[in-house]
């Protein structure tokens, strides 16, 4: 059960998500962490008072039926007090204080006592259950409370006059009051789920809202990417054809030559600042910061074999043709693929060995790793970024990725990736 000052939540204790934790003093007893002493004071507060104002009534009743009170209000502040523990554990334990309610209100009864504070507990357990529960809920513990209330004034004798006025009017009386409390609790609940949704709606729209402006900065990258890329593209062009001019004028005209050269120097000084550019529009803050290292290449294959092997998989390694300088980037990708493969094998195949093998073709290089294991799951659904990856990588400088079981067991990554042709500078990642 709940009241206003704590968030309704049926059948469950209060969130405090968000609010600062009480301060811990030095004569506090330890607690479990997150756990709120408020409502307990609170409701701790409200059952004093309600005492207090007991013993009130009952010290300044002078004549009347409330007389016999004030000779007798040592039992009655007794009593007092042992039906103001349902409204201390009101909030803290509301299936102990409805117990509680119950069995105080009828050993009362059989003393024929009428305490102040169990009428108070009843109103207050009725409106924080109407305000903390379902609605089916919140009927059937109202019903519990009251139900006996009405069959009470039903059974017992009335001491006035007529009877049947009394009766009426009491259970009148007593319903008013369940209905009141009942349905002003009805209404504190709906206002806090009516606040909730509003929360809820505005954290969706912000969330939103920070999607939209997510995108829109990505899209503007995109198209400023785009256009460094044209831009770079049409420099490197340029340095092309002047390479190409000066490399045919350079025996009859040297002068030109020289010209074409410095041109080709400040257009390369040009396209390196658009690059660095245009890899400051792609970078995230995500992402981690780049590393000083060189990226591996074909030199790190027997390394990365060597690696696997003492992580306990049994590994050989096999080079077919002359191996012949890469492009920086096509020997990364042979070194990612060989590396996730191998990785794959570590983590799936259990126990078993594994074979990498190189060859070198005239206009084409193979990259295949075989084990003799279990192999990853195929299942289109779980397929990892590995895989994937690989496949990406391979496509972009035009070749072809086969990945399955083999016939006889084990897993089998294929790769067939195109050689350019034309020259390529000596150590740009060949084999030592």
């Amino acid at each position: 059960m709940t009241r206003t000052d704590v968030p309704a939540a049926p059948d469950r204790a209060p969130d405090h998500t968000g609010a600062p934790a009480p301060p811990v003093r030095r004569w506090s007893l330890p607690r479990p962490e997150g756990y709120d002493l408020r409502p307990l004071r609170r409701d701790g507060l409200l059952a004093v008072l309600a005492v207090l104002t007991e013993m009130a009534l009952v010290l300044l009743a002078d004549s009347g039926p409330t007389a016999s009170l004030a000779d007798h209000w040592p039992r009655t502040i007794v009593w007092s007090l042992v039906c103001a523990v349902p409204i201390v554990l009101n909030r803290t334990m509301p299936r102990v204080a409805l117990a509680l309610t119950l069995v105080a209100f009828g050993s009362a009864l059989l003393d024929q006592r009428q305490p102040l504070t169990i009428g108070v507990a009843f109103v207050l357990l009725t409106y924080t259950a109407a305000a903390g529960y379902s609605f089916r809920r919140a009927v059937f513990t109202a019903g519990l409370l009251w139900v006996p209330i009405v069959v009470t004034v039903l059974v017992l004798p009335v001491p006035l006059e007529p009877v049947g006025v009394a009766r009426s009017y009491a259970i009148f009386t007593n319903v008013l009051i369940a209905l009141v409390c009942f349905f002003v609790g009805r209404t504190v609940h709906a206002r806090r789920a009516t606040i909730r949704a509003l929360e809820e709606r505005a954290r969706v729209a912000e969330e939103n809202q920070r999607s939209l402006a997510d995108q829109a900065v990505a899209d503007e990258r995109r198209r400023i990417a785009r256009e460094l890329h044209d831009v770079v593209a049409h420099h490197v062009s340029v340095m092309s054809v002047l390479a190409t001019g000066a490399q045919r004028v350079l025996p009859r005209d040297p002068r030109a030559a020289d010209e074409a050269l410095g041109s080709i120097a400040e257009t390369s000084r040009t396209t390196l600042r658009e690059l660095r550019r245009l890899l400051d529009v792609l970078r995230t803050d995500t992402e981690p910061a780049a590393e000083l290292t060189p990226q591996p290449g074909l030199a790190g294959l027997e390394a990365l074999v060597d690696q696997v092997r003492e992580a306990g998989l049994p590994v050989s390694l096999r080079v077919d043709g002359e191996p012949a300088p890469l492009e920086p980037g096509l020997a990364l990708t042979v070194f990612r693929i060989v590396q996730e493969a191998l990785t794959n094998a570590l983590k799936h195949a259990g126990t078993a060995t594994a074979q990498v093998r190189l060859s070198f073709g005239v206009y084409w290089l193979v990259v295949e790793v075989v084990d003799t294991g279990r192999g990853p799951s195929l299942d289109p659904n779980r397929a990892g970024h590995g895989l994937v990856g690989m496949r990406e990588r391979v496509a972009l400088y035009g070749g072809a990725l086969r990945t399955g079981p083999r016939p006889g067991g084990g897993f089998r990554v294929y790769a067939k990736v195109p050689l350019e042709t034309g020259g390529v500078a000596e150590g740009s990642g060949g084999m030592a």
